[in-house]
């Protein structure tokens, strides 16, 4: 029987090659907390780091991904860890990978080489799969960088999160000025990724492991990465979907409608999606963002290694459905149906 801990990002992930995944304030303890609260609502057994938590204190209900934070979480009877925290090569979790306790979450090495925005998409390119015309711009070629990507462009952090620090430039002399900001902040590290800005509908698009699931109370194996349904988003600002810290998702998402998600458009979106998941390994759900050029042929260009599974556990969070939430929803999910799939997808090393 499962006996779950749910771990939360304590400190900022190491520099890569110069570049900084910048942290979450709260460190996801909130969605920790969403999922801690729907399993306890629902009968599973959950280990907290206090006797009796409160529902409304995010850190009464996860423990911090330390070496000593897990630790505790396994002494006070925990063979479950659920890793809803930023993870990377060596992170502290490995250190107990030998033993008999079940992981639910990504392999830290793979989150780590595909946190690279300009890897990942080079990567995928070279599997036929459809990205924007992107570039890395460097500190050191500053001064001498060619561009041959017309604008306007998206300018974004080589590993970011969400929409932090992404914007929209319209012509090479406010680039200029956006890179010079950026580099002498030194916020993001000394390379910045890029890309072609395409002008159609966004979509984003959770794509599960393999594995076995519940579906309308029928069990349904799935021997490759698959697609739930796909999400749209609008009432963008400059160009850019609004980071959900700032404006709920329910604000500006919506799954698409029935005639939508049978198009062939759509269809083939799900084929590069789920080519992505399998080419990635992925042990947990990934969410990854598309957006259609004026022809309305999608190209995936944000891949998101760690989507966010806030939830409306609490009194105080009921407008928090995630992007993969409301795609669950269309799939006759609600949240625990959700977290409960997710479960049963749980690994050991």
């Amino acid at each position: 029987m499962q006996t779950i801990a749910i771990l939360y990002q304590a400190k900022l992930p190491p520099i890569r090659n110069g570049s900084q995944k910048p942290m979450k304030p709260g460190g996801y303890a909130d969605s920790g907390a969403d999922i801690a609260c729907e399993l306890v609502k629902n009968g599973k057994n959950i280990i907290t780091p206090v006797d009796n938590p409160k529902i409304e204190n995010d850190l009464d209900w996860v423990f911090p991904d330390t070496k000593k934070g897990i630790q505790r979480a396994l002494d006070k009877g925990a063979n479950t860890l659920w890793l809803n925290t930023v993870l990377y090569k060596n992170h502290e979790v490995e250190h107990f990978f030998n033993q008999n306790i079940e992981f639910l979450g990504q392999f830290p090495s793979q989150v780590d080489l595909y946190d690279d925005k300009y890897f990942t998409n080079m990567f995928l390119r070279k599997n036929q799969i459809s990205i924007p015309e992107c570039k890395l711009i460097s500190v050191e070629n500053l001064s001498d960088y060619t561009l041959e990507i017309d604008f306007p462009i998206v300018v974004k952090p080589l590993r970011g999160r969400g929409s932090q620090g992404v914007q929209l430039v319209a012509n090479r002399k406010e680039l200029d000025k956006i890179l010079n900001k950026i580099f002498s902040k030194k916020e993001y590290g000394n390379s910045i990724y890029v890309e072609q800005f395409l002008s159609g509908q966004e979509i984003t698009v959770t794509v599960m492991p393999t594995g076995n699931y519940k579906i309308n109370k029928l069990e349904k194996s799935y021997k490759k990465p698959w697609c739930l349904p796909a999400v749209k988003r609008f009432n963008h600002e400059n160009g850019i979907a609004t980071y959900n810290g700032v404006v709920a998702v329910m604000k500006n998402s919506s799954v698409l409608n029935d005639n939508e998600l049978k198009s062939n458009k759509i269809e083939e979106v799900y084929r590069q999606c789920e080519k992505a998941g399998q080419l990635l390994n992925i042990k947990a759900p990934i969410r990854i963002d598309c957006r259609a050029n004026e022809n309305e042929n999608y190209f995936l260009f944000d891949l998101n290694m760690k989507p966010n599974m806030t939830g409306p556990s609490r009194p105080h969070r009921q407008n928090q459905d995630s992007l993969t939430l409301l795609a669950a929803r269309k799939m006759g999910w609600n949240y625990i149906d959700l977290l409960n799939n997710m479960l049963q997808q749980a690994w050991k090393y």
